[in-house]
């Protein structure tokens, strides 16, 4: 799914985000205090309720947006009448963000898959600065262009284990340290090319060894285990719907359990949704249903690496069929996004805790309303 500054009150604050894009949302662009937030079980829960869900009357569907997301009627009225309803939940730490949102949308299921398949339609968000996609198998040749603002480059000459600008694991620290003459006229080149070869190992152990390659960020004094924050992220087991176990254990255990309706994309972006660019590394992962089922479609955008600001980062689409409109195309939209970020304790985290979820709020709901009126308007005969 970055290691952040923003000017707070004449201090600077790490890891927080300050503006509009907290969220990257995919259409279109142990460790109790690094816990990440997205629940998995509230998430697949929803998906389970809606599995007979053909009117916003499913006495099911009724149930969980009362009982569980703690919707109003009017809200459950807004979802089906194809009006985006946003919920924040709670969080279980200061650290932790969690949005959940749905629309219904007339269009099909398929419509959706063809958008979020599209990956070049990053090129023209505005936000998106650079993208490039892996091919298969990946190469060096596939990274041209990812590379760091110069002021960055010039960060990393002092980057040391636990006081780093950039998230890196402490042995990448010493490893660019001794091999980069910080003297040299191209040094940006060098940190470029040598960050450009980093990213193409990770992704190849990644592929091999799956989440345990994910290594652990060591840029603040307290280190960031993704692999292990993502395996807790994905331990509500129990509570998965019955029809989403291959997509829940692909997730977790990657490379292995791959079902032929599941595949496998990777890409990078360079993107500024807060003060500095952001490289990030995506593996998107795709789950096709069978005709008879009623989720069409789960896609999972699993973040694997982030310069700044995500420790982990995970946000997930689903399509679920409306089959009770027979001859009009339609279904119901679920996306939710989570992720981690640290330096929202305190009377000053509390005060950025506001502005980082109300604008990812906003963003997400932007998000969605923007799907619908696409995938509508291009439904239309």
């Amino acid at each position: 799914m970055e290691s952040m500054r923003s000017e707070i009150g004449g201090e600077t604050m790490n890891r927080n985000i300050p503006n509009a894009q907290t969220f990257e949302p995919s259409w279109e662009k142990g460790f109790p205090a690094r816990r990440v937030v997205l629940d998995i079980c509230v998430v697949l829960s929803l998906i389970a309720a809606v599995r007979f869900a053909h009117t916003q009357s499913n006495p099911r569907l009724q149930a969980f947006f009362e009982q569980n997301v703690g919707l109003g009627q009017e809200q459950i009225d807004q979802i089906r009448h194809g009006i985006p309803v946003v919920k924040v939940f709670p969080p279980r730490t200061s650290a932790e963000v969690f949005l959940l949102g749905a629309v219904y949308i007339h269009a099909a299921p398929e419509d959706y898959l063809r958008l979020v398949s599209n990956l070049n339609r990053f090129r023209s968000v505005p936000g998106y600065l650079d993208l490039g996609i892996f091919g298969n198998p990946p190469k060096l040749s596939d990274l041209n262009g990812l590379s760091l603002d110069s002021d960055e480059v010039h960060e990393l000459e002092k980057c040391r284990p636990g006081d780093c600008s950039i998230q890196l694991p402490g042995n990448s620290m010493g490893e660019l340290q001794r091999s980069i003459d910080w003297s040299a006229p191209d040094v940006d080149r060098r940190v470029d090319q040598f960050l450009q070869r980093k990213a193409l190992d990770l992704l190849v152990a990644y592929q091999k060894e799956g989440n345990h390659a994910l290594g652990i960020y060591e840029d603040k004094p307290e280190p960031a285990p993704v692999a292990q924050e993502f395996a807790y992220m994905l331990s509500y087991s129990k509570a998965l719907p019955a029809q989403l176990p291959d997509f829940y254990s692909y997730l977790l255990t990657y490379p292995d359990a791959k079902e032929a309706n599941i595949g496998d994309r990777f890409y990078w972006t360079k993107v500024k949704f807060g003060l500095k660019p952001t490289l990030r590394m995506i593996h998107q992962v795709t789950m096709r249903g069978d005709p008879a089922d009623d989720v069409a479609y789960a896609v999972a955008e699993k973040q694997l690496y982030s310069s700044h600001y995500f420790d982990t980062a995970l946000s997930l689409s689903f399509c679920v069929r409306d089959r009770a409109a027979a001859g009009h195309p339609g279904f119901y939209l679920i996306m939710a996004m989570g992720t981690e970020q640290l330096s929202m304790a305190g009377l000053k985290g509390e005060l950025i805790r506001k502005v980082v979820v109300g604008r990812s709020a906003s963003n997400l709901q932007a998000a969605l309303t923007n799907i619908r009126n696409l995938l509508e308007a291009n439904s239309k005969p």
